[in-house]
């Protein structure tokens, strides 16, 4: 499956990243690769979560990615 992200660069250095479609999987990083890469077990863990369960997992179905500038 493919989750969109969201990496936010913290203003003391590391990144933040959250994934929209999940609730609460948010993970962080020193780096932009440390922080993908710890995005990427946590979504594993959020997924075997919801199968361990028996939660549905959830999807992006009807989500739309848009940027808007702003004066």
């Amino acid at each position: 499956m493919r989750y969109t992200v969201i990496l936010e660069q913290e203003s003391n250095g590391g990144y933040v990243v959250s994934v929209p479609a999940l609730p609460g999987c948010v993970s962080q990083g020193d780096s932009r690769t440390e922080a993908l890469s710890n995005i990427r077990e946590a979504v594993q863990l959020y997924l075997d979560d919801c199968i361990d369960s028996g939660e549905p997992i959830p999807t992006e179905a009807g989500r739309e990615i848009v940027e808007v500038d702003a004066a």
